[in-house]
C-alpha cells in the first residue's frame, strides 16, 4: 500500500467499502467513555480486492477488527485523523483508552499521520517512529482500487487531517454537521481553522458527504452544501469576523 501525489479516481460504490461505526453502539458497548463521547470509527476499503483500512481506531480495537473480518474484509492500515485519545487511544481525563497501539499487536499495519502530528500520535499511543508512515496534504492512499486523499487541515490540533474518498468526507473534528471542532485546546489555531474550513476544504463539491469524528447532531451525516448552508461556522464572511466568533 503506497501514498503518492496524483488525481483522485472514483470506483463503482458496489465495489467500495465504506461503513461508519458508533461508539458505544456498534462496539464498546460495555464502554461508558465510549458511549459518553460518541466517536465515529470508519472501515473504507476495496470489497473486491478484500482490503481495507480504519480509521480512528480507539476504545475497542478487537472488536473494530472483528467486525471488518466479519464483512471478508482485511485490515492494511489504520488513518489517523488526529492525536487525541478518543480518536487513537491514549490517557484522557484520567481514563485509559486503547487505541492504535493495541490494534497493532492484532495485525501489523502502517499508521498513517500528517507529518505535522506525527510527533504527537507517537507520544499519545507510546508508538515508535517506524510504525507512522508520514503524508503531506494532497497524497493519495490507494486501497485495492478505492483512493483516499488526505487533506492537511490544522486548527483543531496542527496535524489534523481530512480524508476524501468517493464523494465522502471523512473529517474527524475538523468539521461537524453543526458546529467545528475545539479551537482553545493545546496546539489549536483559531485562524489556522478558519482557513481549513474556507480555503483548504473549499475543492470538495457541495454534493459530497460529511461524515464527521463524533455524533453531534441528529444526523450522522450531510451534504457538504447543506452543511455550508446551515453551519453557523460558515457564518462569519471574513477572517475578522470568524475570530471575533470563535478566536476565543
Amino acid at each position: 500500500m503506497t501514498s503518492r501525489l496524483r488525481s483522485i479516481s472514483p470506483v463503482e460504490e458496489d465495489r467500495l467499502y465504506f461503513r461508519q461505526l458508533l461508539s458505544g453502539r456498534d462496539f464498546a458497548g460495555g464502554d461508558m467513555m465510549a458511549r459518553q463521547m460518541v466517536n465515529f470509527v470508519y472501515l473504507i476499503g476495496d470489497r473486491e480486492t478484500g482490503e481495507a483500512v480504519v480509521v480512528d481506531p480507539a476504545y475497542d480495537p478487537e472488536g473494530i477488527v472483528a467486525l471488518a473480518e466479519a464483512d471478508g474484509m482485511r485490515l492494511t492500515g489504520v488513518l489517523a485523523t488526529h492525536y487525541h485519545p478518543d480518536h487513537v487511544g491514549g490517557s484522557m481525563m484520567q481514563f485509559s483508552i486503547t487505541g492504535v497501539a493495541e490494534l497493532l499487536e492484532l495485525v501489523s499495519v502502517p499508521v498513517h499521520v500528517q507529518a505535522d502530528e506525527a510527533r504527537y500520535v507517537a507520544m499519545t499511543t507510546g508508538l515508535e517512529d517506524d510504525d507512522l508512515c508520514l503524508h503531506s496534504s494532497g497524497d493519495v492512499l490507494s486501497v485495492g482500487a478505492v483512493d483516499i486523499e488526505m487533506i492537511h487541515t490544522p486548527g483543531h490540533t496542527p496535524g489534523s487531517q481530512c480524508f476524501l474518498t468517493n464523494g465522502r468526507l471523512v473529517a474527524g473534528d475538523t468539521l461537524f454537521l453543526e458546529g467545528c471542532g475545539r479551537t482553545d485546546l493545546p496546539g489549536s489555531d483559531p485562524a489556522a481553522m478558519y482557513e481549513s474550513l474556507t480555503q483548504r476544504l473549499a475543492r470538495v463539491p457541495d454534493t459530497a458527504t460529511l461524515y464527521p469524528g463524533h455524533l453531534y447532531s441528529p444526523q450522522p451525516s450531510a451534504s457538504m452544501g447543506e452543511t455550508r448552508s446551515t453551519n453557523y461556522v460558515f457564518m462569519p464572511r471574513s477572517a475578522e469576523q470568524w475570530l471575533a466568533m470563535f478566536g476565543g
